[in-house]
């Protein structure tokens, strides 16, 4: 394979990647087909005690655990090349707005990655507690994972990727089929993400129109500078 036809694989495989990871990281989190098909309005977070208790040891070793979280972490560059595509495809039409969404996405996964870090580490460090010792952790991580202070505020903006990609979506608007489908399905797709954060099957169904919206995007003609 050529390197120019190298490069053209990459730039048309690459931004697609990052909503197929997506999915493979909620299809990880959800057991069962019933657990998915359960959609919920508002999140009820896991009481912190079932979770120390279920990840207390399952890491007798000095590896990293393999955990959605993991995953979705080190996907995380992939969301700045997506979004570098869909800049490019947007500010042919709509370059201010376009520029305002991709700076968006830059900065929200910045803060995306620290939220994903912090997430990695907690379970990562507590798949080595000792289950002995489990009692003692469910206070801090209850106190770690608290929706307020730090982790409320990475936690907001962190959501600024996603906004971004909406937004990025609204600069595609067109005439022509694609550029709506292309549209509806990157806004609609990050809108579910942004209303029911940490609701998995809803973020599944988001990132299966991100899917939609990217292969959408790569076919509306891009003009030549």
């Amino acid at each position: 394979m050529s390197l120019a036809r190298s490069r053209a694989f990459a730039s048309a495989a690459l931004p697609l990647l990052l909503p197929v990871l997506l999915v493979l990281v909620f299809v990880m989190h959800l057991r069962s087909l019933p657990q998915f098909l359960d959609f919920r309005l508002h999140y009820v977070p896991t009481p912190p005690d079932v979770t120390v208790h279920a990840l207390a040891g399952r890491n007798r070793g000095d590896g990293l655990m393999l955990d959605p979280h993991l995953v979705a972490y080190l996907a995380l560059p992939l969301l700045l090349v997506t979004g570098r595509m869909l800049h490019r495809v947007g500010r042919a039409r709509r370059p201010l707005a376009s520029a305002v969404a991709f700076g968006m996405t830059a900065v929200g996964t910045l803060y995306l990655g620290g939220l994903f870090g912090m997430w990695t580490a907690f379970f990562s460090g507590l798949a080595h507690l000792d289950p002995r010792d489990a009692d003692g952790a469910v206070a801090a991580f209850a106190a770690m994972t608290a929706p307020r202070g730090a982790f409320l505020l990475t936690t907001t903006l962190a959501k600024l990727a996603f906004a971004g990609l909406a937004l990025q979506g609204l600069a595609l608007w067109g005439r022509d089929t694609r550029s709506r489908a292309a549209a509806l399905f990157l806004a609609v797709g990050s809108a579910l993400f942004l209303v029911f954060w940490d609701l998995d099957n809803w973020m599944l169904v988001g990132s299966l129109l991100l899917m939609a919206g990217v292969v959408s995007a790569r076919r509306i003609p891009v003009p030549s500078a």
